[in-house]
């Protein structure tokens, strides 16, 4: 008499199966795991760009003798007194490739039409450039369409707006209102 052997486990077939199921799972999840994150990326730009303002506000009451700083590295220096500085760190250095802040750039330049109000040495924490009756901060995704779709901008009337495309030439005035 012969005796029947016991296979047991899967065959090839049935792994390869089981592998193009979780292949398309993955393939429909992906997607939607990258959109949360360039959302959670976009969202985070905009909590920025209200610290920024804050700051701007912070600085030319203490600071720039009613003038806003105009450099983003004069708003995450420290005072001459010491205390802490107007902005975080990791908001300060995000202005290259090297320093981004969840996926965004962020910048600050004078306004179009601002004019100076103090000296850089007369500031209180002897920024490196002069004090401005304006300001104009803008925020751009590190890769447009990865770490972000959408760019944004405030100026010295403390409004967040929001455009597709860079704002250019310090003009607030660009872009739809946040709401």
């Amino acid at each position: 008499m012969k005796k029947m052997q016991k296979n047991e486990g899967f065959t090839l077939i049935e792994l390869l199966i089981v592998v193009a199921i979780i292949g398309i799972i993955a393939a429909i999840a992906v997607p939607g795991l990258l959109r949360a994150r360039m959302s959670g990326n976009e969202a985070s730009a905009i909590g920025s760009i209200r610290t920024i303002a804050s700051a701007e506000a912070t600085y030319a009451s203490a600071c720039g003798g009613g003038g806003y700083a105009v450099d983003i590295a004069d708003l995450a220096k420290q005072p001459d007194a010491g205390g802490p500085s107007f902005i975080p760190t990791d908001l300060g250095t995000s202005v290259d490739a090297t320093h981004l802040k969840s996926g965004y750039f962020f910048g600050i330049v004078d306004g179009p039409s601002g004019t100076d109000v103090l000296l850089a040495a007369d500031t209180c924490n002897t920024a490196g450039s002069p004090s401005s009756t304006q300001f104009f901060a803008t925020t751009s995704p590190g890769t447009a369409g990865t770490t972000g779709t959408r760019f944004f901008a405030t100026d010295h009337s403390g409004m967040i707006r929001q455009d597709t495309a860079t704002f250019v030439g310090g003009k607030i005035t660009d872009g739809i209102p946040l709401q």
